[in-house]
């Protein structure tokens, strides 16, 4: 018994200690050089970087304050909230209408519906932002159409932050439907079937019967969701606008362009915090469910 917990023991430590070198260390080292900590590992890069902070007599946070002094920042950061704020409620809203849909529904329409929906997960995201952009935008295929039903003035989403909010929700689609439609159905039908014999309408059911009883799965999509949108850089680079941009986009041109690896190190940690606060909220989610289970 202890021979085998030993392997055990081995075979896990392995991939943690991978992870602890390639990913943990440097992630440490990042937010030291945030800090202002630029010698030691973070001696090349602060060789080479420009505008950065060095911290003499302890951490200092002078490059947050720096990053939210700058107007274009703040304008990025506001933007990045609202983005993935609007996103993950149009997301959870389309998701949860399709599974109910799926749920409830048996004929050719559903069972096309069942297979359209899974389409964005097989096509990439650089293909399907090009494909959303050529049809939002002016001379797309939309203004196209509004232009000879006579209204010229239709506004054209490409290359805006709503064009980035449509993306979201495009590539998030599969996956969120796939959660919720499980979800639902593991609700028996005879609780269904009660409701409905009493007199209760189908709103009635879904928000008393069906929500109460897919926490989980919403819990789940919601956080997903919420942490994909945050750190995303493919959709909102080729969808979204040159200013005001994303967090994702932004601290990639902050790195390679203009050659402010601690700016863009700085806004990296921003995202994590804000991850961590999504994630935080998962775990005392699921810790409810489990008590109110009775699992713990």
């Amino acid at each position: 018994m202890v021979k085998r917990r030993s392997i055990g023991f081995w075979m896990a430590a392995l991939p943690i200690a991978f992870l602890l070198a390639f990913v943990g260390l440097p992630t440490v080292e990042s937010f030291l050089y945030t800090l202002g900590y630029t010698g030691g590992p973070n001696a090349v890069v602060s060789a080479m970087a420009q505008n950065q902070v060095v911290a003499h007599h302890g951490p200092t946070l002078g490059v947050y304050t720096e990053l939210f002094k700058m107007s274009p920042f703040r304008s990025d950061f506001i933007s990045t909230l609202w983005v993935t704020i609007l996103s993950v409620i149009l997301l959870l809203v389309a998701s949860w209408v399709i599974a109910l849909y799926l749920r409830f529904s048996n004929g050719l329409l559903a069972r096309i519906a069942s297979t359209l929906y899974l389409i964005p997960m097989f096509i990439p995201s650089v293909i399907a932002s090009y494909a959303l952009v050529t049809f939002w935008n002016a001379g797309g295929f939309v203004d196209a159409l509004a232009k000879h039903l006579g209204d010229p003035n239709f506004p054209s989403f490409g290359y805006t932050l709503f064009g980035v909010v449509i993306g979201n929700v495009w590539t998030g689609l599969p996956f969120s439907v796939l959660m919720l439609a499980s979800g639902l159905r593991n609700v028996p039908d005879s609780l269904i079937e009660a409701a409905r014999d009493v007199g209760a309408r189908a709103w009635t059911v879904s928000l008393k019967i069906l929500l109460p009883m897919n926490t989980l799965p919403l819990v789940i999509v919601t956080t997903f969701s919420c942490i994909g949108v945050l750190g995303a850089y493919t959709v909102p680079y080729l969808m979204g606008p040159t200013a005001p941009q994303l967090l994702g986009v932004a601290m990639a041109n902050f790195f390679s362009a203009y050659n402010e690896p601690q700016q863009a190190e700085a806004m990296a940690v921003m995202v994590f915090i804000l991850a961590s606060v999504v994630g935080t909220w998962y775990v005392m989610a699921n810790l409810k469910l489990d008590r109110r289970s009775g699992r713990i």
